[in-house]
């Protein structure tokens, strides 16, 4: 089967953008594989497919898969990358889009300068809801908020690392650290995306506070492994660490793929506020490519 796709690119979180709203690829996880391979696909983080409008006052519907081939809820960088495509493509003419995801509606529009703002919805902090499996622990108090000890394989028993949970449609688990190029992302990402207390799994983060108004990330992508940028993971470690009195209301993201940008009015009096991001998209190519029938 030969597809034309899109090759896109938010501050280094790459991916293939498919258009599906005359018709369904209907591809399967080890197609979606295939095209996130950078070996024999195309290469990307995570795979977009844009789909038509589920119900009224939805614009399109906007579904993820990562590298491993699986579905998941959110992709903060994939949304402003919808946006250009979509209006590129001359499927809407709206500088603003309500779209569906898996885990609820988002809404990105473009700004003057080109970069795209994505109002992710409010952060969820019910652990059930996350989810996340308390069961047994005891949290560690900070700020009228929770860290939550969490072993790890190859650890001390008496040397957990703690995280604040925190879903953002998607599930995060956001750590202090005290610097980000030395923390032990690739030996401990892994180890906590795949922890039993989250039953669908995570994403890590590793959050350096360089100043109230500034942090360094790292995440390492449930699915997907550490990436140049995780827009949700960008989200979810603000507001961790508005949460924890670490940070002010608006708050430059340095990722190792561009800066974004991350406002959130919330805190212990209003959790429900919105989480606005702001950061670039960018066109990298387009192509057509013969992708097997049988995978």
């Amino acid at each position: 089967m030969r597809i034309r796709f899109t090759k896109m690119q938010g501050a280094g979180n790459d991916f293939v953008m498919l258009d599906e709203t005359r018709a369904g690829l209907n591809l399967t996880p080890g197609q979606y594989r295939f095209l996130a391979d950078r070996h024999f696909g195309v290469g990307a983080d995570q795979i977009l497919s844009v789909r038509p409008s589920p119900a009224p006052e939805i614009d399109f519907a906007y579904v993820i898969h990562n590298a491993d081939g699986g579905e998941v809820e959110q992709c903060g960088n994939g949304a402003r990358c919808f946006l250009r495509f979509v209006r590129d493509r001359g499927l809407t003419d709206k500088e603003a889009v309500r779209v569906q995801t898996l885990g609820g509606v988002i809404v990105p529009r473009m700004q003057p300068d080109g970069r795209v703002t994505v109002d992710m919805g409010a952060p969820v902090f019910d652990l059930p809801q996350v989810p996340f499996d308390a069961g047994g622990l005891t949290p560690q108090a900070v700020n009228s908020w929770q860290k939550w000890p969490l072993a790890l394989a190859g650890r001390e028993q008496d040397a957990p690392v703690f995280v604040a949970v925190v879903s953002m449609g998607n599930p995060h688990a956001v750590q202090v650290v005290e610097d980000t190029e030395t923390a032990p992302v690739l030996r401990d990402g892994p180890l906590i995306e795949n922890h039993v207390r989250f039953a669908r799994r995570v994403n890590a983060g590793f959050m350096q506070v360089v100043s109230r108004g500034q942090i360094r990330l790292r995440v390492y992508e449930r699915g997907a492994g550490e990436t140049l940028a995780c827009g949700s993971g960008a989200c979810a470690a603000v507001v961790a660490g508005i949460r924890l009195g670490l940070l002010d209301a608006r708050v430059d993201v340095l990722t190792r793929g561009g800066v974004l940008t991350i406002e959130w009015a919330g805190g212990l009096s209003a959790a429900s506020a919105p989480v606005l991001m702001t950061g670039p998209a960018t066109k990298v190519f387009e192509a057509e490519i013969d992708v097997p029938d049988h995978l």
